[in-house]
């Protein structure tokens, strides 16, 4: 599940690529609600693997949201 930091590779396509007050949620394409729905989608899959990364990237979505919704509460 650690490697589903690699989601985080779609950074690379911002200008610039690291901005500390942009949420990541909606703006970059692996961090959309499509990219959600489809992690979702591809939890039905058997393989166990496939389930694992995932888990991992909704996860990782959850995170994210949780860092942006603490962002705009403390700003």
């Amino acid at each position: 599940m650690m490697s589903t930091i690699v989601i985080d590779l779609d950074h690379l396509l911002a200008d610039p690529i690291f901005d500390p007050d942009r949420c990541s949620i909606g703006f970059h394409p692996l961090h959309t609600i499509w990219a959600a729905i489809a992690y979702g989608l591809l939890l039905a899959i058997q393989s166990w693997k496939l389930r694992a990364i995932c888990a991992g990237c909704l996860w990782h979505l959850c995170t994210d949201a949780f860092d942006c919704l603490i962002g705009w509460v403390w700003a």
